[in-house]
């Protein structure tokens, strides 16, 4: 159905507490953009295979998973704003922790940090997506949300960004062809200086946060806590697993998450396939981070036009054609078709998101919210099993290849039927309306 365009986005009233909370998207976006390439640098500066540097992000979408319906289950006891406070202390505490894991030069405490740091935007992406929603009325929350969400690849920019120019080219490690080679006490030294490299956007960053927080902390919000909770959580859970629309829109997400970082992480070993360093590599994915940001723009733009699941089957179906190019066609064509996907990932997070809490009552909104986040445990089980697949042949990521491309290209096969699934869901809920007619 097509927006009644007089209708408001936000209505005046609730301006400032959406600038406020629309700005916290920005700050996961940040926090995903600066971890992805984090991969490619532990795997070279602790000499780790490509399945155990995916460790990496096991552990920062794994946090997500756990702390989701505590998160939810918080938000719906007490206020939004308390949720969001928690949220940004969890953030400022997992990023201070990559100092003394610095001093340990263990990738457990390395891991450990980021664990925390999620619990953190578990939280923050609870409380602020299904608030977004209800700041307005219901025929314009998808596009709200939308908009919400274009400052996500704002952070996605800023944080590659960082990664590129001050952790990236930075790596001693990454100049040197034969690391392991290298006798013990050189590894020490050029490892010691890279993983202080790698802190230090973190612990920054952790600073940041903690500047947002007291921001937040003398802020008046609206939204006192929930004093008339009708249903139990078992209740609540019932209704949700009974309507079709909500179970399968988180089993979109999963697959989404999943596509987006297979697709923003495994950017750097497909570079590595053509002989491309990771420090260029970084300005394919800014680019990909800019073509996202566009998408999201112009898919706010378009819900003025077309329907949520409409615009989710094009782009999806668009993702299908691009990453098939990715699989199929190796050199720069198969890496400019990578970087095309992000261009039609970039709406379905909150399209997804906003069609399978569509019509729910405020109470179960905020748990259906933690199931939808939740579902970003897809991006640590995804691209652990893409790791999986592009080592087969050995430690390179161009050993062997499978149905006449190379591992890393045949790696992606695993996007491509999650993509698929997102435009089966998008087809699902077509006919789901036209039944309801």
């Amino acid at each position: 159905m097509k927006q009644d365009k007089t209708i408001p986005l936000v209505p005046r009233k609730l301006l400032l507490p959406f600038v406020l909370i629309t700005s916290l998207f920005s700050l996961w976006g940040f926090a995903n953009a600066v971890t992805d390439p984090m991969v490619q640098a532990f795997k070279k500066v602790l000499e780790l295979s490509n399945s155990e540097a995916a460790w990496v992000q096991m552990a920062f979408y794994g946090g997500y998973f756990c702390m989701a319906l505590p998160a939810a289950l918080f938000v719906r006891r007490y206020s939004y704003k308390s949720g969001i406070l928690i949220g940004l202390a969890l953030y400022a505490v997992g990023a201070l922790l990559f100092y003394p894991a610095t001093i340990s030069q263990q990738f457990w405490f390395f891991c450990l940090g980021l664990y925390i740091l999620t619990f953190g935007l578990a939280f923050l992406e609870t409380t602020a997506n299904p608030y977004i929603l209800a700041m307005g009325r219901e025929e314009t929350a998808i596009q709200r949300l939308n908009l919400a969400q274009v400052f996500n690849p704002i952070g996605n920019i800023l944080g590659l960004l960082v990664a590129q120019y001050f952790v990236l080219k930075e790596l001693q490690s990454d100049d040197i062809s034969n690391f392991e080679a290298l006798s013990e006490v050189k590894k020490v030294m050029i490892r010691t200086s890279d993983l202080m490299v790698i802190r230090d956007p973190y612990v920054i960053l952790g600073i940041v946060v903690l500047g947002v927080f007291f921001m937040i902390l003398l802020n008046k919000m609206p939204q006192a806590k929930n004093e008339n909770v009708s249903e139990s959580l078992a209740q609540t859970l019932i209704k949700l697993k009974r309507n079709k629309k909500y179970v399968f829109g988180v089993l979109s997400q999963i697959l989404y998450v999943g596509a987006q970082i297979m697709c923003w992480t495994y950017i750097y070993q497909y570079s590595e396939a053509i002989n491309i360093t990771a420090d260029v590599a970084a300005n394919y994915q800014f680019i990909a981070f800019v073509l996202f940001f566009i998408g999201r723009g112009l898919g706010t733009y378009l819900l003025r036009y077309l329907s949520s699941e409409k615009l989710l089957a094009y782009f999806a179906l668009v993702a299908i054609i691009c990453t098939s190019v990715t699989i199929f066609f190796s050199g720069s064509v198969g890496l400019l078709a990578l970087v095309g996907i992000s261009f039609c990932m970039s709406v379905m997070f909150p399209t997804i998101y906003g069609i399978a809490l569509e019509g729910l009552k405020e109470e179960e909104a905020k748990i259906g919210a933690a199931g939808l986040v939740m579902a970003i445990v897809g991006g640590a089980l995804m691209p652990k099993l893409q790791g999986i697949i592009i080592d087969l042949g050995g430690v390179k990521v161009n050993d062997i290849k499978i149905l006449g491309v190379t591992e890393v290209n045949f790696s992606f096969i695993l996007p491509w039927f999650c993509f698929l699934g997102i435009l089966t869901y998008a087809v699902m809920i077509k006919k789901l309306k036209k039944e309801n007619e």
